[in-house]
């Protein structure tokens, strides 16, 4: 069978993992918790992705994942990456 090169079916036989466990041998915990109080929120992505980050992005993307909280107990969306400020174009008045 050829492997999905796009969509929900790719999506779905990713291999997500959590990047705020972190594996002692290198590598991270399949993503998901067993009991929703137990642990932290786990902030998830597909291991090929999680694998290019620095230390740095995964340190904010989890901060970032854990500050928004978890309201109502619906799953939070977070983007991984920061989204930057433009600079320079100020109106004038």
């Amino acid at each position: 069978m050829a492997k999905p090169k796009s969509g929900l079916t790719k999506w779905f036989k990713e291999d997500w993992v959590d990047i705020s466990r972190p594996k002692k041998g290198g590598g991270f915990e399949k993503c998901g918790r067993t009991k929703s109080g137990k642990k932290s929120y786990p902030k998830c992505l597909p291991a090929a992705k999680a694998a290019g980050l620095t230390e740095k992005q995964r340190k904010s993307a989890v901060r970032r994942k854990r500050a928004a909280g978890n309201p109502g107990g619906k799953p939070t969306m977070v983007s991984t990456f920061v989204k930057r400020k433009k600079r320079g174009s100020k109106k004038k008045r």
